[in-house]
């Protein structure tokens, strides 16, 4: 057909038949009910991909030809552009995606053990059809709630918690973020998700924390607590201006204990 000059004719059908399939898909995905959601997305998107490259073999003398020479999107990123406008932002669909991914989040952040096996499955899937995909469908609306979320935990637990064991809470939380990156999420986010935790869980609180009264620095320093003045030193050196504070609480510390030798008979 493109040597016979229709090459036109077979990207316009190539484009229309994709598209009309893929409307079937996206119903087919949106009638799934609770779990399976995500389970019938992942397992129509494998499908697609096959489908993809086997395409893409077929139409190979239209992809190297007559694509490059009339400006047109090769095969396969066409695939992927009609897979996220007809499947993933469909109506039904985009809202759905990110109310179950964040659901999934909380859920682990609560103790549940979810599948994430499954999740980084979905988040690839984001991720192949484009970074702002990921982006914008994803990460943003992740970085929002996780502020809000450690915001709410961090207030409560500085009501309710001495010093050490907040510190050992906010470590904790932390390195549970970091983990949650390796196992599913962009490697690019990690950065940004352990900046909202040390904003909401330490810089936030650090002079509430420093000068906590019967456990706060001058406290673990009276009472010999090195491991609690280790992990406020590695929490509180990640954030601006945290080494200071410890740093002036410290040398007035040492000042007032100085004084007092001095000042005893």
């Amino acid at each position: 057909m493109v040597l016979q000059k229709f090459g036109e004719k077979l990207y316009t059908g190539l484009v229309t038949t994709m598209t009309s399939h893929l409307k079937e898909i996206s119903q087919s995905i949106e009638s799934a009910q609770g779990e399976i959601f995500l389970e019938e997305l992942n397992r129509k998107w494998v499908d697609h991909n096959k489908a993809l490259q086997m395409i893409r073999d077929i139409l190979m003398y239209m992809d190297r030809t007559f694509i490059p020479s009339n400006h047109k999107t090769p095969v396969h990123e066409l695939g992927l552009n009609l897979w996220r406008d007809v499947v993933i932002h469909s109506s039904k669909t985009q809202a759905r995606l990110l109310d179950t991914l964040l659901e999934l989040v909380l859920r682990e952040r609560n103790g549940e053990v979810i599948n994430r096996g499954l999740m980084r499955n979905i988040i690839k899937m984001l991720m192949d059809l484009g970074l702002p995909v990921y982006q914008q469908d994803f990460e943003k609306h992740f970085l929002d709630v996780s502020a809000n979320f450690y915001c709410r935990e961090s207030q409560k637990f500085i009501e309710s918690c001495d010093c050490g064991d907040y510190l050992k809470k906010a470590e904790r939380r932390l390195n549970e973020e970091m983990e949650r990156v390796s196992h599913y999420l962009d490697p690019r986010s990690e950065s940004k998700i352990t900046n909202v935790v040390e904003k909401e869980m330490i810089e936030s609180h650090m002079h509430t924390l420093v000068h906590m009264e019967n456990s706060g620095l001058v406290s673990m320093l009276v009472d010999d607590k090195y491991e609690d003045l280790q992990r406020m030193y590695n929490l509180f050196r990640r954030v601006s201006d945290g080494l200071t504070i410890v740093k002036d609480v410290m040398t007035s510390f040492v000042r007032d204990t100085g004084k007092q030798l001095i000042m005893d008979p």
